[in-house]
């Protein structure tokens, strides 16, 4: 399949199980076979947010995911906080040659070393362009254990166009896609109320049209508030909609 078929295939996924897949299997084909993409909606100043409200999405060894995300390590990982300071791509190279020279800092050093544990040691870091501050996204596309940094360095500058274009059509798709945060599923019931609250009606408007009694529709905003982990129904309605969980077409 030629790149452009896939990126095609790519834009026309209607769900994020038929995208990240897609994505994997090319990005393996140039010798980048574990990826990690994070994504949040809820970045401040000193924080990216609620690590429950992350998008991720990743094909890593589970085991290292329960350390990177897990015990928190990409909070003080260099390459997650040269992304949130730049846009673009960036080799490896910039933090290996400090690495190797004892320039890290001894917390970034500790990073470093423990993802070279785990097979974690040479590959790019591409941050998304966002169009708030309180997004950001980015991946990082980890190659194929044992290829060096300057064999990735060389395979990148031959594919870069084709690499970027995956990647960003990947950003851009997951932006427009549902994205259910893992632990916190909506039930229709409760999208439905929210989408109706959502369009300017009543409790009691929502309750005719559901065909439903005014306290059960209040019953699925209040459930819907918890799941969303927010105080007001107008926060939920906001949450939901930010995550493309209401007001998008019926799959």
């Amino acid at each position: 399949m030629s790149s452009f078929t896939l990126l095609n295939e790519m834009a026309m996924a209607r769900s994020i199980e038929e995208l990240w897949p897609a994505y994997c299997e090319e990005m393996a084909g140039f010798g980048f076979d574990r990826l990690i993409y994070g994504f949040t909606l809820f970045r401040t100043e000193t924080s990216l947010g609620d690590p429950e409200d992350f998008v991720i999405l990743s094909n890593h060894d589970p085991r290292y995911l329960d350390w990177f995300m897990g015990d928190n390590a990409y909070q003080n990982a260099p390459m997650v906080r040269w992304a949130l300071e730049n846009d673009g791509a960036v080799s490896w190279r910039v933090l290996l040659d400090k690495f190797e020279s004892g320039a890290l800092p001894r917390a970034d050093a500790e990073i470093v070393e423990r993802n070279r544990a785990f097979g974690v040691c040479a590959g790019y870091t591409v941050s998304f362009n966002s169009v708030t501050p309180r997004a950001k996204a980015a991946i990082a596309i980890t190659a194929c254990e044992g290829m060096s940094q300057p064999e990735v360095d060389e395979i990148w500058e031959a594919h870069a166009d084709t690499l970027m274009a995956l990647s960003n059509v990947l950003h851009l798709k997951v932006l427009s896609l549902p994205r259910y945060v893992p632990g916190r599923p909506l039930t229709r019931r409760q999208i439905e109320a929210l989408h109706w609250i959502g369009h300017g009606k009543t409790t009691a408007d929502a309750a005719k049209i559901m065909n439903l009694a005014p306290a059960t529709v209040e019953k699925h905003l209040r459930l819907a508030r918890d799941v969303l982990a927010v105080e007001t129904t107008a926060q939920a309605v906001l949450k939901a909609s930010l995550h493309n969980q209401i007001f998008v077409l019926d799959r």
